[in-house]
């Protein structure tokens, strides 16, 4: 059979998996683009990846739909068979695009011709004048900047977008759709996980790469010796360790909200890097658009891929849950035993976080440990975990919760809440705050006003009643309260 016969084939198949109900057909193209067909015949079809990665990820999340489609289109039972072969042409598919249309492959394209750089102690990659640039590095334990890699983040339907994005910018960093990349959700979910396994890819594949990894609040204590403490010496030798970069990740940046002058600083060193096709990847608790920041610079975020991670649902909890406890026994020397039905428990008791649930199960197992026992039971495990999660299912909300969560996705402190301040950003915040007191805990107005600095009920009152009739027309109000309201139950 032809090539070209092959590929209307394989085209077929991956029109008609892009078909079915609960499948992001915009994964499915930045998946599928990465394979090619190499064999057909009745009940068999072999397909060739260009990265082991992608393999793996089709093999274990795409294979039983390609196989289903192959079924309903030819009536006999297929077996799917995926081999790596990196020479495999590259076509990525942005947005729209139709899947035959032929897209220039950049897989094998550096971003710079600079020197190859090792890693320092700073996770910043350092030059080294003396090695030629290598098309592939081979994976070594000395060249891992942390121990977070695509291997090891469980992937669901939560948070699976993100990590196909972040796979595709470790994999062919600067594309103009992905840069840069904003990843977007709560605290615990993964994000640093996925900048990290950015890094960790680049720093074993792109060795030439120089990348720097920054927090938020790093980065404005830096700024801060730099342009204050420093002069302009120090000043300029800050701003140019970010703009030599060919990748600068920053943790967090919702941190750098009010904080004015390191703003001014980051948008130079972003338009400076992604002007020159570098790339540029950032983390948040919220999407771009509800940043309290220069618009220019909260325009600039939105620019490329913004993409959500939410709460783990019930399989990834589980998976989180597999996948640390044969960490576990890798690294240790201690035998036992987790059942089915305690690991459940564990993920149904538990909230959104991801590293509180992690240390769940290594309290669970230190407790075991401790008391000489390989199993335990779901008695203990209750009593054990009884205070240990912030969220989840069985947890009573309060008021002190609500204020919390406002005071952080405003970024105003408690005392401005409550007090008599009445600029328009806390007025907002305030009136939001006794809204949700009344709509989640359904208190008295007045229990609500002295709450808020003993405020009479008729202020309550009116505060509830302006945000009921904005939420009747504003849908930012509306994404900005279900936000909250996810922040508190989590």
């Amino acid at each position: 059979m032809p090539a070209d016969k092959y590929t209307q084939l394989w085209e077929e198949t991956w029109n008609r998996v892009r078909s079915y109900n609960n499948i992001d057909a915009e994964q499915v193209n930045a998946f599928f683009s990465r394979l090619q067909p190499q064999a057909f015949s009745e009940g068999f079809l072999m397909l060739t990846a260009d990265t082991d990665f992608i393999k793996k990820w089709v093999e274990t999340n795409y294979s039983h739909l390609i196989k289903q489609a192959l079924e309903e289109q030819y009536g006999v039972p297929f077996t799917v068979a995926i081999e790596v072969h990196e020479s495999a042409p590259y076509a990525p598919v942005v947005n729209n695009t139709p899947i035959n249309t032929p897209v220039q492959s950049t897989q094998n394209t550096p971003l710079n011709t600079s020197p190859v750089h090792e890693i320092n102690h700073e996770g910043v990659v350092t030059h080294n004048s003396t090695k030629e640039i290598p098309s592939h590095v081979g994976n070594t334990d000395n060249a891992l900047i942390s121990e977070y890699s695509f291997d090891n983040f469980v992937v669901g339907e939560s948070n699976r977008y993100a990590y196909s994005m972040a796979l595709s910018v470790a994999e062919n960093p600067g594309l103009t759709h992905l840069n840069p990349l904003f990843i977007y959700g709560k605290s615990g979910l993964g994000k640093t996980h996925l900048l990290r396994a950015i890094q960790n890819y680049v720093a074993l594949n792109y060795s030439t790469m120089k990348t720097i990894y920054v927090d938020s609040t790093e980065l404005v204590n830096d700024y801060t010796n730099a342009a204050i403490r420093g002069g302009g010496k120090e000043y300029n030798i800050f701003m140019q360790r970010y703009m030599d970069a060919d990748i600068v990740f920053i943790d967090d940046v919702q941190n750098l909200q009010g904080k004015d002058e390191t703003l001014n600083a980051v948008f130079q060193i972003f338009k400076h890097l992604t002007d020159r096709g570098k790339q540029v990847v950032l983390s948040a608790d919220r999407s771009p658009k509800n940043l309290s920041i220069d618009p220019r610079l909260q325009s600039r975020f939105n620019q490329g891929t913004p993409c959500d991670i939410q709460a783990p649902e019930m399989e990834t909890k589980l998976g989180i849950i597999k996948q640390y406890i044969e960490d576990y026994k890798t690294k240790s020397q201690f035998t036992f035993e987790l059942s089915p039905e305690i690991q459940e428990y564990v993920a149904q008791i538990s909230g959104s976080n991801i590293r509180e649930l992690k240390s769940a199960i290594n309290r669970i197992i230190l407790y075991s440990h401790s008391m000489g026992k390989t199993t335990i039971s779901i008695e203990e495990v209750s009593q054990l975990l009884k205070d240990h999660f912030s969220g989840g299912p069985s947890r009573r909300i309060q008021v002190s919760d609500i204020q919390n969560a406002v005071e952080e996705f405003f970024h105003i402190s408690h005392a401005d809440l409550i007090g008599s301040k009445r600029s328009a950003n806390i007025s907002h915040a305030r009136q939001v705050a006794v809204y949700l007191c009344r709509t989640m805990i359904d208190i008295p107005f007045t229990s609500i006003g002295k709450e808020f600095g003993n405020r009479d009920h008729t202020t309550i009152m009116y505060g509830v009643t302006q945000i009921e009739e904005k939420c009747k027309e504003s849908q930012e109000l509306n994404e900005e309260i279900e936000i909250i309201k996810k922040m508190i139950m989590e």
